[in-house]
């Protein structure tokens, strides 16, 4: 604007433009006038002809007519023309390179450009130019300080906040502040199923949460290429670049359009893409590898986000199997039964319908019982011939069965959903069976969430099928004749007390132990065992009535060679009865129980697998009774029932302690990094690569003071993990809490005095030693100083208190600072928890340190409380047992 304004006074030209390199778009633009307007459309590529003559020339050219135009301008006559240029003046930078030039027209008086008009055009221009280069270098200097910010900002945010939609929303909202955008998308594909989602869809500044969690037709759009190719796209034509590839394109009226591929590890889960609607905009590689680096940071946290979710849907279907299982066996209301059945199968999976057929015994024929949905009350009571449709050719296969593309199978009524306009997409169809028999089917369709059934939901409803099958053959037991009934009665109450046994913790061996201690009881066998099958035998987990038979296999398995009726068994997943007279002469090869007479062996079934094995020995030649026999059959039922909830649960356990070591990996993996960063930066602050001016200095202690708050992010993150992993150890020894109070004052001094904060230390010289980890207890000190530091204003008060009590020494940190809503209280010690109050939550932290806190103090036997009053001030207690030596 100087420049311009300079020029318009001394030489009045009709008309002036200037250009300047644009290195987004490798153009010269025309800058704009005192009215914000460009002041031509005309725009000259870096390599195009009046750019390379003007930087070869380093000098302005006077033009007279066009047909004066020196031959090398000949090919930009007409545009020449259009600017009516007469002078054309270079802005060189150094080394020589062309920054940008202007054009002159012929001044508004007439008169000719004199020498001296000449003379002060050419200084003038070379000053401007300096000061333009200048100008560009601290702009874009601004500029990647601002995308390095951006970079940061996202990694620290995608490792605090858990929830997916939360660092979809950080991820657009950094994006946005580099790259203006209008339209964004996020992309994830399910490779398991080849399926695509958009997790996240901005279109036109808007968000448009019905096209997210559904799936996506393939071969819409430019993001689905990139999953496929696993390759970066950018293009300033969208429509011409989709229907190059033969796709069609997702939205209208899109010009210049780029997307990443989402990469975690050697997988691609999906494309960050965006695109502008004005056609001016274009796109340069430096925003594409800008915006792949934003993927590469965000890929990372939506895989561990996907892991963390998917461990605690799967917790909570295993504490709602737990719960539910408990109830089936409280009722023998056949209607509510089948009811409770159907609803908690639809819930436990989180489908949208459901269907429970039961077997008519006689013509095999479905019967509609309890239908949810749209159609049910058409269909209930209604019958599916023996064997037709899905349902009838699982309860004939007796097999579950996944069809995640129903309209596409033959076996598919089409009927009621045409009426409803319901629309079935996926079905998962599990039988209930009792004693290798038939009685039902579970139906449910289309999980919640959009995502196909997976294995995982078969084997879970597998479960819940077994465990409703023997609900709902208590309750057939429960109707039988008077005689018949009080039996039953009986051996369900007993069944009932075993459920509660068996359900009472999710241990594998104590499941066993209760199956095995129960059919001895109920058999009078003299001698049994029960194991784990593996691939080369079984391995003993409990048994009862041997002396010295089992020696030889109690640290190694049982070879099913041992035993050949065990074998059999085993292999035909089927109860066997076998008396002596049945079994080969050589007693050491085939029995172990000296002088047994009769085996019995009782396979523990899940779904068509067999995982363990009951087996009976007496010296008793009788077999045992029937219902015995099939009361020991249906124990070996429930118990399979509960070695697989607790199998699903170490499976959970198991994936819960691999989330603590990947955190704990990651936070050690960063500590290296992160302290050669604030090494070098320490080093340039000090002058070891020469004097650094004060807005370099400025610059580098903001990365200083970033990478220390990164710094503690990873402490907390490694802390918790470690504790929740089980494998923070700590080192006890007496600990003298003045020496504790000292060190933490110390290393708080510098803090306080910024604040021009005073401390009050009232510690007892007559305190007894306490019991406990010298580094984590200046560590709880130090995070409730440095709260109270942080959340009291300047010129606050904080006092320090320790006091005998009893059997602990109570430590106190108290502070006059803005203190806490009845709201915040509840959840000061939640992970992650940062407060919504304008006072509090601009301070830095991270959400763990109390949580921390909390673990530390009581890992080494202590308590820890507080008192708030909201805008008064907070006082945190803590206890610690006193060390008796």
């Amino acid at each position: 604007n100087l420049l311009r304004q300079c020029i318009d006074k001394s030489l009045a030209p009709s008309h002036l433009h200037i250009f300047l390199h644009d290195s987004l778009s490798e153009y010269y633009l025309a800058t704009k006038d005192e009215r914000g307007q460009p002041t031509t459309d005309l725009r000259f590529a870096f390599n195009s002809v009046l750019p390379q003559t003007l930087s070869r020339s380093k000098s302005f050219l006077t033009l007279g007519s066009n047909k004066e135009l020196p031959a090398a301008l000949q090919p930009e006559k007409a545009r020449i023309a259009l600017l009516e240029a007469q002078i054309l003046a270079p802005l060189m930078g150094r080394g020589h390179q062309l920054l940008g030039f202007m054009t002159l027209s012929w001044r508004q008086s007439g008169n000719p450009y004199t020498n001296q008009d000449l003379d002060f055009l050419s200084g003038l221009s070379k000053q401007a130019a300096i000061t333009i280069e200048r100008a560009q270098i601290v702009a874009d200097l601004e500029r990647r300080v601002n995308e390095m910010n951006t970079l940061m900002r996202v990694t620290q945010g995608i490792n605090v906040t858990p929830r997916l939609d939360d660092i979809l929303e950080l991820v657009y909202a950094q994006t946005n502040n580099i790259i203006p955008i209008r339209d964004f998308w996020v992309l994830l594909h399910n490779a398991e199923y080849d399926t695509y989602k958009y997790a996240f869809y901005l279109e036109n500044d808007l968000r448009m949460l019905e096209h997210e969690n559904i799936s996506v037709e393939k071969g819409q759009g430019l993001a689905q290429e990139i999953v496929h190719t696993r390759q970066p796209i950018i293009t300033n034509n969208y429509e011409k670049a989709c229907r190059g590839r033969g796709l069609f394109p997702m939205v209208e009226k899109l010009y210049a359009w780029m997307g990443v591929p989402l990469n975690a590890g050697a997988d691609t889960i999906g494309s960050l893409s965006l695109a502008s609607r004005d056609p001016s905009t274009t796109y340069s590689n430096e925003d594409i590898n800008l915006l792949q680096s934003i993927a590469d940071q965000a890929a990372g946290a939506i895989v561990k986000t996907q892991l963390l979710n998917e461990t605690e849907r799967r917790a909570r279907q295993l504490s709602l199997l737990n719960e539910i299982s408990r109830n089936l066996t409280s009722t023998l209301d056949l209607s509510y039964l089948l009811n409770q059945i159907l609803e908690s199968a639809v819930d436990i999976i989180n489908c949208e319908a459901g269907t429970l057929f039961l077997v008519d015994e006689e013509s095999n024929d479905l019967i509609f019982e309890v239908v949810t949905g749209p159609v049910a009350a058409d269909l209930i009571g209604k019958r599916l011939p023996a064997g037709s449709g899905h349902a009838g050719k699982a309860a004939m296969s007796g097999k579950s069965a996944i069809i995640n593309d129903v309209s596409n199978t033959t076996k598919w009524a089409q009927e009621p959903d045409q009426q409803t306009g319901f629309q079935t997409q996926a079905m998962l169809l599990v039988p209930m069976i009792v004693q290798d028999r038939t009685i039902g089917i579970i139906e449910v369709i289309n999980r919640r969430d959009g995502f196909p059934f997976s294995a995982d939901d078969k084997s879970l409803l597998t479960a819940f099928a077994s465990q409703a099958a023997v609900a709902l053959e208590n309750t057939r037991l429960y109707t039988l004749t008077d005689q018949q009934l009080a039996d039953r009665v009986d051996e369900l109450s007993v069944m009932q007390r075993i459920d509660r046994e068996l359900n009472a913790s999710l241990d594998i061996q104590r499941a066993m132990r209760i199956t095995l201690d129960w059919a001895m009881r109920q058999s009078g066998a003299d001698a049994g065992l029960v194991g784990s099958i593996k691939d080369d035998g079984v391995e003993i987990v409990a048994d009862q009535g041997y002396t010295h038979e089992l020696d030889a296999y109690r640290e190694s398995l049982l070879p099913l060679e041992r035993i050949p009726e065990l074998r059999t068994s085993v292999g035909e997943a089927s109860t066997r009865i076998f008396k002596r007279s049945q079994i080969a002469k050589n007693e050491h090869q085939h029995n172990l129980l000296q002088g047994m007479q009769t085996q019995i062996i009782y396979p523990i079934r899940r779904e068509e697998q067999v995982i363990g094995v009951l087996m009976l020995e007496s010296r008793n030649e009788d077999p045992l009774a029937a219902d015995t026999q099939e009361f020991i059959s249906r124990l070996s039922d429930h118990a399979a029932i509960a070695i697989a909830n607790a199998q699903l649960f170490n499976q959970v356990r198991e994936a819960d302690v691999a989330k603590s070591e990947f955190v704990s990996f990651i936070a050690h993996e960063l500590k290296n990094p992160m302290t050669s960063i604030r090494g070098y930066t320490d080093l340039l602050l000090k002058g070891a690569m020469g004097e650094v001016s004060e807005g370099q200095e400025d610059f580098l202690r903001t990365i200083r003071s970033n990478v220390n708050r990164m710094t503690k992010l990873v402490s907390d993150l490694a802390d918790i993990s470690r504790i929740e992993a089980g494998r923070l150890r700590l080192d006890f020894k007496a600990i003298d809490i003045a020496e504790i109070v000292d060190e933490v004052v110390r290393a708080q001094r510098n803090n306080l005095d910024q604040k021009s904060q005073s401390l009050v230390l009232q510690i007892p010289d007559e305190l007894p030693a306490v019991w406990g980890d010298r580094t984590r207890l200046v560590q709880v000190l130090i995070n409730l100083v440095s709260n109270a530091n942080k959340y009291t204003p300047t010129d606050g008060k904080i006092t320090i208190r320790a006091e005998d009590s009893a059997e602990v020494v109570r430590i106190s940190v108290e502070d006059n600072g803005i203190g806490l809503s009845p709201e915040d209280q509840a959840q000061i010690f939640t992970k992650f928890f940062r407060s919504e109050d304008p006072k509090t939550s601009t301070a830095p932290g991270t959400g763990l340190g109390l949580n921390i806190t909390r673990n530390l103090v009581e890992m080494q036997g202590g308590e820890i409380w507080f008192d708030s009053e909201y805008e008064m001030g907070t006082t945190f207690y803590f206890s610690i047992p006193i060390a008796h030596i």
